[in-house]
């Protein structure tokens, strides 16, 4: 379906809100607007189902507006929100709609503000109320916020809402809620929490749906980088430096990493700062006006937090940790490429969750592309443009003679020339971020490892039926002195082989995993500084002590052969016989679902219980 080509002024709205919209430069409406004013406008209860980015919050907040009476004093409508960014978010777009409505009073109400404040913000009038279901409920009960007067109640981000443990509060209000009172509800799913909901207190509601038609992807350039060859911060760090960016949110699954991060992004002379649930009210309400005005360029945040978040400056938006679910995707990304701008978004996915990547492609109808991280001389040289621009412009300033005074005394008293004292200058300035590398980068190698591994499938290595066929001559056993009693895996044997020490899966043979140790078979043509390698091997923090044994005790009918141990895992892979996607067959740890909110298992309970009891302990 294609974009609406109707104009806001044939949807009956009144000259204060038109006005408002055409100074804002808004003609023509998104189609959930289209769709669902003229209904709003008649007074009927609706459902909208419609995702981040599509125009929602204007689509209820115009009827609102449209009707409002400046005369009454009590609250007219109450828009529910799930968080206190969002809930501020929307009180600031419905005050920006109605900007051209002398006396009209907008408040927000929301846990980790001044309840006091608040009520007396209430007593003082309020024609639309927006808040937390938890600080809603609280004032109701305290007869504080009074529903006599209110005609129209909103569900904004219901599912979201409800999956944060608000269900009993919504329930509780909406059962306070007068008989003749207009109820609408947005949604970008509609799980069995919702639908409860829709059909106890929804009267033979209209239906809008829009949730196919969200564009936030197609504004929104997306790429991936497969993580290999160095940590996801110094990734962070690459990226950031050499990618054009304004202003950018990092996005990570604990608020114990945004803290992590942003820390040690600072610690390298970036503006960032950390944003998440613990932090208080008044805390997070000056960082996100420092990323507005420039003192900061860096968001590391949370979800929860970052919903409803829209600063102009934001034209990246970088997943440091893969969401837990494709919705989780589309709300990080929307962050930026809104109201028409074009945004960016990088995803730093590991090989165990490429999966989960494909099945975003999948279901947002979208392809990312896979990028290279810069090299380390790259980012120097960045560095270097970056600092040239900045002595450009102190080129001309006036207190220049002073310091060229200063640099001649230095000279004599340190008895050297203009060039060396230069270099120590430009040494010192340099900090953290160096402006040329000594040494190989990691990078190189891995990128390397990559060109070969494909160069291997593409060639099919002399495999014969997908298996590359070895002589046990070509090989050597070595027993590594780890095993199961030490918490180690398959995986973590054939990552720290890949890893660090460079092997390709088709120079690791057969791997026997026991209680205490583990057999593998690698190359007898091993170079000197691959074995070298092998020698000060740490596999989970504890030597390997790798050692060349007789042992032919690997069982050879499959691909992976033993029985499972206690975890459930296989005990023995072969590891020439990789997938034809490049990752190891004995790398079945989960991945990416483990954290499948669909799925079931010990870790959905853990999941929802800290997006769940925790955040919504946080939020009200």
């Amino acid at each position: 379906m294609q974009d609406s080509v109707i104009q806001f002024s044939e949807l009956a709205l009144n000259d204060s809100v038109l006005s408002a919209l055409n100074s804002m430069g808004f003609v023509s409406p998104t189609p959930i607007q289209a769709a669902a004013i003229p209904l709003l406008l008649e007074g009927r209860d609706a459902l909208g189902k419609a995702q981040t980015g599509t125009g929602k919050t204007a689509a209820f907040s115009l009827p609102l507006l449209n009707k409002v009476d400046l005369a009454q004093h009590k609250p007219q409508a109450i828009v529910m929100a799930p968080t206190r960014e969002l809930a501020i978010q929307v009180a600031a777009e419905v005050k920006n709609l109605g900007q051209n409505i002398k006396g009209l009073k907008v408040l927000e109400i929301y846990g980790g503000a001044s309840i006091v404040d608040q009520m007396r913000a209430l007593k003082n009038g309020a024609h639309i109320v927006v808040g937390t279901p938890g600080r809603v409920k609280d004032l109701i009960s305290r007869e504080r916020l009074h529903l006599d007067e209110c005609h129209t109640f909103v569900l904004d981000e219901a599912d979201e809402m409800l999956k944060m443990g608000f269900v009993d509060d919504v329930t509780w209000i909406m059962e306070q809620a007068p008989e003749s009172a207009q109820r609408v509800l947005f949604s970008a799913t509609m799980p069995p929490m919702v639908k409860t909901i829709v059909d106890r207190f929804l009267r033979d509601p209209a239906r809008v749906d829009v949730a196919g038609q969200n564009h936030t992807v197609e504004k929104v350039e997306q790429q991936f980088w497969v993580v290999k060859g160095v940590e996801k911060d110094e990734a962070m760090a690459r990226l950031l430096e050499t990618e054009e960016t304004d202003a950018s949110i990092v996005f990570v699954r604990t608020r114990q990493d945004t803290e992590r991060l942003a820390d040690w992004l600072s610690a390298r002379g970036f503006k960032a700062a950390a944003l998440h649930g613990d932090i208080p009210q008044s805390l997070r309400e000056r960082t996100v006006d420092h990323i507005k005005q420039g003192v900061i360029d860096i968001l590391v945040a949370t979800d929860v937090v970052a919903r409803g978040l829209d600063v102009p400056r934001i034209t990246h938006v970088f997943n440091y940790d893969i969401p837990f679910d494709v919705e989780s995707y589309i709300h990080r990304i929307g962050r930026t490429g809104r109201a028409g701008r074009k945004g960016k978004a990088i995803l730093l996915v590991r090989t165990n969750q490429i999966r989960m990547l494909r099945t975003i492609e999948r279901v947002t109808k979208s392809s990312m592309e896979e990028i290279q991280l810069p090299h380390r001389d790259k980012v120097a040289e960045s560095r270097l443009v970056k600092l040239g621009a900045e002595l450009e412009a102190e080129k001309e300033h006036k207190s220049l003679e002073k310091f060229e005074e200063l640099v001649a005394k230095l000279q004599e008293s340190l008895e050297l020339d203009t060039t060396t004292l230069a270099a120590i200058l430009l040494k010192r300035q340099q900090g953290k971020r160096p402006l040329f590398y000594v040494g190989d980068d990691p990078m190189v190698a891995a990128v390397e490892r990559d060109k070969q591994r494909r160069k291997e499938r593409r060639e099919g290595g002399g495999r014969e039926g997908g298996r590359r066929e070895f002589n046990n001559q070509d090989w050597d056993t070595y027993q590594l002195q780890v095993g199961r009693e030490q918490g180690v895996q398959v995986k973590d044997i054939v990552g720290a082989l890949a890893n660090e020490l460079g092997l390709t899966k088709g120079s690791i043979g057969a791997i026997k995993l026991d209680r205490a140790e583990t057999y593998v078979q690698l190359p007898k043509a091993m170079s000197s500084a691959v074995a070298s390698k092998l020698r000060k091997l740490r596999i989970r923090q504890k030597d390997a002590g790798a050692v060349v044994v007789e042992y032919n005790d690997f069982q050879t009918r499959g691909r992976r052969e033993g029985g499972r141990d206690g975890g459930g895992r296989r005990d023995s892979f072969r590891g020439n016989g990789g997938n034809r996607d490049g990752n190891f067959r004995g790398k079945r740890s989960g991945g990416e679902r483990r954290f499948d909110r669909n799925r079931g298992g010990d870790s959905r309970g853990n999941f929802r219980g800290e997006r769940g009891h925790s955040t919504r302990r946080n939020e009200d």
